[in-house]
């Protein structure tokens, strides 16, 4: 099923619902597909200097959301199994805090024992806790891995697993049988765009099984663009020229230019097409199979169906605004 961008506005969502349509806020360049957008918790831990929804205020710190097992088993009364859930967009599933609330872990239960699709997006080590779950259901899980190199992930994501710990989390999914793929996003100038770590992380995601990799440049906000600047202070300027001055401003984001894009992105690419991998580029514009030869862009199409899901009478539209 597709949804146009204006039925993504106003089907499903509404005040006290958890399970809605993800809204791409408008960007022509997204490619997603329809699908629901779940987040056990508002706001994230994991304190990533390139993120884009510290912007919101609501966003800043981690909490999970209140009564979510709840709210989330009534809007499943109502869902369509078919549309895939993506767990999460705006947060993580496997925050530190999901280690002892197991919110994701309940989420998962209640959606996959009813057939739904999920799609896990994290940077969270600890999903390996739910192998077992996640191999009995219509599931798949993308890792988010920016780099190799520990110590410069400890600088741009201070409280998230080390990269290793990350591989060895996907490693150990594959071989319980769960479709897996890599997040290599984003890719930010001056910091981890070396062509050569690129095609290593590359190399070391389809080492432990991974066989899809979507990759994006960073796109600068003012609030994650002035951390990235505080922790990189020699190199502010080149930042600054790079966005500000050579960059364009598109629907809430500095973008840098496309030729450089291209030049960013593109040692992922060759990476992936030599290990046979599928691949994709995440709102970058970038068309044609020399930037996109997948299923999807964000790593649906990896889902099995292992459940067949289970189908009522309420359909995703009985909630549309006339």
């Amino acid at each position: 099923m597709t949804i146009g961008r204006s039925e993504r506005r106003r089907c499903y969502v509404g005040k006290g619902r958890v399970l809605t349509l993800f809204d791409p806020w408008g960007n022509p360049l997204c490619t997603c597909p329809t699908k629901y957008s779940l987040q056990p918790y508002t706001g994230c831990s994991h304190g990533c200097l390139y993120c884009y929804v510290t912007a919101y205020v609501r966003f800043r710190g981690c909490r999970p959301k209140k009564d979510f097992l709840l709210r989330l088993a009534k809007d499943l009364e109502h869902a369509d199994a078919e549309i895939p859930v993506s767990m999460s967009n705006s947060s993580d599933p496997y925050v530190p805090e999901e280690q002892k609330l197991m919110l994701t872990r309940r989420a998962l239960e209640l959606l996959l024992k009813r057939g739904f699709k999920v799609l896990i997006v994290t940077k969270g080590s600890i999903v390996e806790r739910d192998a077992e779950v996640l191999a009995r259901g219509n599931a798949a899980v993308t890792m988010t891995i920016t780099t190799l190199d520990s110590s410069l992930s400890r600088r741009i994501e201070p409280n998230a697993p080390a990269p290793t710990d990350r591989l060895k989390a996907l490693e150990k999914l594959h071989e319980a049988g769960i479709p897996i793929g890599v997040r290599i996003d984003p890719v930010i100038p001056y910091i981890n765009d070396d062509p050569d770590e690129l095609k290593e992380l590359v190399d070391a995601a389809s080492n432990v099984g991974a066989r899809f990799v979507v990759t994006s440049s960073y796109k600068a906000r003012p609030d994650n663009l002035a951390r990235l600047k505080s922790a990189f202070p020699e190199l502010a300027d080149k930042l600054d020229k790079l966005y500000k001055i050579n960059g364009r401003w598109f629907y809430g984001y500095w973008y840098l230019p496309e030729e450089l894009r291209r030049k960013l992105l593109r040692p992922v690419i060759e990476a992936a097409k030599k290990k046979g991998m599928e691949y994709a580029t995440c709102r970058e514009g970038l068309r044609g199979p020399e930037w996109f030869k997948a299923g999807s862009c964000d790593g649906t199409h990896l889902i099995p169906r292992r459940i067949t899901p289970k189908r009522t009478n309420r359909s995703l539209y009985q909630h549309c605004t006339k």
